[in-house]
């Protein structure tokens, strides 16, 4: 069963400027969706409105599995999470950074060390388990976000500008994990970016942001 996201008729005003427009589409198939457009058209807003972080002004967001309406609750919440550009860390070791999100759902002890270890060799950080994170460099810390993101298992992870403010070694890394994210079928992945070319290297699903409408393309 895949969760499925539909988005209809979405409209967003911020300080009087309307950023979303009558904004609708549906992810309803596996894969990598990439929503590209320009700074500050709207694509964030998109996501945390994606995320249940924020409420459109009208419009509706629906999540469905084989057809029917889930619920939008704590449960749902732990199906989906946004990883945003800015990641912040705690003042302690990448492992415990890692496992806060286990920790908080009352998971702990072996396999919360082994999630969190798992989580850690995909993003290619489990030599760095016992260092603190606050001394890892902004694409490695890029690359903790998406971790934190992974090891509570996400349906559907969304990844705002993954590779915005990060160097191009780990700009390659950081797009090898979401292509190998889809190759293990782990979630369906919706990403942000203003970079045409990383959105053509990426996308299965190819959208465009313009005048606070989605056009796929």
């Amino acid at each position: 069963m895949t969760l499925g996201l539909s988005a209809s008729g979405i409209w967003k005003k911020y300080n009087g400027d309307q950023i979303l427009r009558d904004c609708s589409f549906s992810f309803n198939e596996q894969g990598i969706y990439v929503l590209t457009g320009a700074n500050g058209c709207g694509k964030s807003t998109f996501l945390r409105i994606c995320t249940l972080i924020e409420e459109p002004d009208s419009g509706e967001i629906h999540y469905s599995v084989d057809g029917r309406m889930v619920q939008k609750d704590l449960e749902l919440k732990r199906r989906i999470t946004l990883v945003l550009p800015k990641v912040g860390v705690f003042n302690t070791t990448v492992l415990k950074n890692v496992a806060y999100g286990l920790k908080i759902r009352g998971i702990g002890g072996t396999e919360a060390t082994e999630r969190v270890a798992k989580a850690l060799e995909f993003v290619e950080l489990r030599h760095k388990m016992d260092q603190n994170a606050l001394t890892l460099s902004s694409g490695e810390t890029q690359r903790l976000g998406i971790a934190r993101a992974l090891v509570i298992n996400p349906e559907i992870l969304f990844l705002d500008e993954p590779t915005a403010s990060v160097d191009q070694k780990n700009t390659g890394i950081i797009e090898d994990i979401i292509l190998n994210m889809k190759r293990d079928s782990m979630a369906t992945v919706v990403i942000t970016t203003h970079d045409r070319e990383q959105a053509a290297r990426l996308a299965d699903h190819l959208l465009v942001m313009n005048e606070g409408k989605i056009l796929p393309c």
